[in-house]
């Protein structure tokens, strides 16, 4: 009788077919996250009197590195076996299956990869534009941790990345999966946390009205978001069969940078070891000095 209350879960991955193409949920989850994150940054732009223009052609470099990054984050640190081989390294960029054919759609994207992606497109576009980099990511994680938690839920309407068997009343039966027994429903874990580090993050910014010191929000977010993802690790499956047998999986292992890296950002953020302003008018100098120069030489 007990298993009644128990979540029998067996929800269609696909939201619609535009044809043959399939639409699924993960997707659409994906989609909202980057409208409603530009919107929520255009408008902190706008609250702090800060040229939008930046944020229009920045948008197209987080879109990009975020896809590339979470694309190559699975192939090379969860399935390297795999996708670096002569049958199937071509996956890596095409979505299908290169032996039989098959649409995969791209199956495999990983946070931490980008993480990265993102990072290093904050890198380009300071030498780029000019701007601060320490200043905009700042701003920038308080809506990623929104987008995390519509990915997740889109992995739950995908039925993966969930947890080990549980005898917790919320436990979910994957029954698309064939799961027989219920399991930690960790996307859900992981959707309410992000969520919440995206309501306490945005509230402490319209709290302070944007004044923030620079790196200490993006600190404290690494350190937050990250730990979260190290602890809901423990009642998650493993994903890969290598994990198995290991002492930390690759998931806890790829956390453990980051939250060094966000204990070091709070520690050199409130000794303001960073520019406090959105744009570094050094660099910005130093740009527009180069645009004069080439414009001599043609």
């Amino acid at each position: 009788m007990f298993d009644l209350l128990f979540i029998h879960w067996n929800v269609d991955p696909i939201f619609f077919h535009i044809g043959s193409f399939p639409v699924r949920w993960y997707s659409m989850g994906f989609l909202l996250a980057f409208v409603l994150g530009y919107y929520i940054v255009y408008r902190m732009f706008k609250r702090e009197k800060v040229d939008t223009d930046y944020l229009d052609s920045m948008i197209i470099y987080i879109f990009l590195a975020t896809l590339i990054g979470a694309r190559l984050g699975h192939c090379l640190f969860y399935q390297p076996d795999y996708f670096l081989t002569s049958e199937h390294w071509l996956e890596i960029i095409l979505p299908f299956d290169m032996t039989t054919g098959k649409f995969t759609g791209y199956e495999g994207l990983a946070s931490h990869g980008a993480a990265i992606g993102i990072l290093i497109a904050l890198w380009l576009y300071y030498r780029r534009y000019g701007m601060n980099p320490i200043w905009f990511v700042d701003r920038l994680v308080i809506v990623v941790a929104l987008g995390g938690a519509f990915i997740r839920l889109g992995n739950l309407m995908n039925s993966e990345i969930y947890g080990v068997e549980t005898t917790m009343p919320w436990g979910f039966y994957f029954e698309r999966n064939g799961e027989t027994v219920p399991k930690h429903p960790t996307q859900i874990y992981e959707s309410l946390s992000y969520f919440i580090i995206f309501i306490v993050c945005y509230l402490v910014y319209l709290h302070r009205d944007g004044k923030l010191r620079a790196g200490v929000m993006f600190g404290w977010w690494l350190i937050a978001l990250f730990g979260v993802r190290f602890l809901i690790e423990y009642v998650k499956e493993e994903q890969v069969a290598f994990e198995q047998g290991m002492f930390l999986d690759m998931g806890q292992i790829l956390s453990i940078p980051f939250i060094v890296l966000g204990i070091v950002m709070v520690v050199l953020g409130y000794k303001e070891k960073f520019p406090q302003t959105p744009l570094i008018e050094k660099r910005v100098k130093e740009i527009e000095a180069q645009k004069k120069q080439k414009a001599k030489k043609k």
